[in-house]
């Protein structure tokens, strides 16, 4: 029996040593942040660390209002102060160590130093701070009793003009109309909307609609959506809140047909522009002819007499003179054809070499010669 009692004695000892040591092997296996000052005033700088993280993750560090750790960010980084906000990548063992700057977050304190991963799987944590300076206001009463409902299929309200057919950013309203099935009232639910192209993953955006649904109420919720510029094709639209999709809408976008032609119309007219500029120096720096006259465009004298109803302005270009036939002579008639003489008939048959020609005696005017006479 006592064996049985010191053995009983033995093992809660051990039970003992060994939770503090359980507590702390499971707080290490959870993301912690640590700051070197927990209270720091605009335009100051504080030093974020922290360990228990996984290795070679992205991180974001925000300050954010309205918060405690024990309730994380209700508002969503809508309540951080964004523009100041600083990246961090872990070390190989989960830790890392990153200055911050101090600024004040759109909403009173309390605040906290929200850290939270970028990619992967979500993982935070939070850090009381307080901003010196800055208003302190109760917190929101909590509305962890409330839940949302989308009630009708989402809609996409809207339509491209003239500057999306030229590459503006094509945009969108994303209209539904939730219901509280929750049993206390959502003020100022924070949603979040994601644009995701073919198969790939969306890209989530926090937005926050400003209202009160009470239980059992409902409301109509109108929420921007804008793709990046000189985006087409087809689109997925996603809401999600509490961590929860609750309607997806596709979106197909037209491809900016203006972007096209413009640049056409640059491969059409700046080689054109430059060919007429090129052409313009070389008619000025290429040498003048003799005598100073400029001539512009190319001589074709030979064409343009053969052009029909043409007329040559100078004689200079004139066709050279052609023998003509006469109509009513045969080729073997022509009068032409003798050399150009146009004289009255004669014999022209040769002479004998060895009848000697004589001049002809000289007659009297009433005395009728004959012609060929010897």
């Amino acid at each position: 029996m006592n064996r049985k009692l010191r053995a009983a004695v033995l093992v809660a000892v051990l039970a003992l040593l060994l939770a503090p040591l359980a507590g702390t092997a499971a707080a290490a296996d959870r993301p912690s942040v640590q700051l070197s000052k927990s209270q720091a005033g605009t335009g100051g700088s504080i030093t974020v660390s922290g360990s228990g993280w996984r290795g070679r993750t992205l991180l974001m560090i925000l300050i954010c209002g309205q918060a405690v750790p024990s309730r994380g960010v209700p508002g969503g980084t809508n309540s951080c102060a964004n523009a100041d906000g600083r990246a961090v990548t872990t070390d190989a063992k989960g830790g890392f160590s990153r200055k911050l700057p101090v600024s004040e977050p759109p909403v009173p304190c309390p605040c906290v130093v929200h850290v939270a991963t970028v990619t992967g799987a979500k993982a935070e944590a939070d850090v009381i701070f307080q901003v010196a300076g800055h208003a302190v206001e109760p917190l929101p009463a909590d509305t962890s009793g409330g839940r949302l409902s989308v009630l009708t299929d989402t809609a996409l309200k809207g339509s491209s003009g003239l500057l999306t057919w030229f590459g503006a950013p094509p945009a969108r309203t994303l209209v539904f109309t939730v219901g509280n099935v929750g049993t206390s009232d959502v003020r100022n639910p924070v949603f979040q909307v994601g644009t995701a192209h073919g198969v790939f993953a969306p890209q989530w955006d926090e937005q926050q609609w400003r209202g009160t649904v009470k239980p059992g109420g409902r409301a109509r919720i109108e929420l921007p959506v804008e793709l990046s510029a000189g985006a087409h094709g087809d689109y997925t639209v996603s809401l999600k809140y509490g961590g929860k999709v609750l309607a997806e809408q596709p979106w197909g976008v037209g491809r900016p047909w203006g972007v096209t032609l413009f640049w056409i119309l640059v491969c059409l007219v700046v080689p054109a522009a430059l060919f007429r500029t090129g052409m313009a120096v070389v008619d000025r720096v290429r040498p003048r002819p003799a005598g100073g006259v400029r001539h512009r465009g190319v001589r074709l004298p030979e064409l343009a007499l053969r052009l029909p109803g043409f007329k040559p302005s100078t004689a200079a270009h004139a066709a050279p003179p052609s023998t003509s036939t006469l109509p009513w002579f045969t080729p073997d008639a022509d009068p032409g054809a003798a050399g150009g003489r146009l004289s009255a008939p004669h014999d022209d048959s040769p002479t004998s070499p060895a009848t000697p020609t004589s001049p002809p005696a000289p007659t009297s005017p009433a005395t009728p010669t004959r012609e060929g006479s010897t």
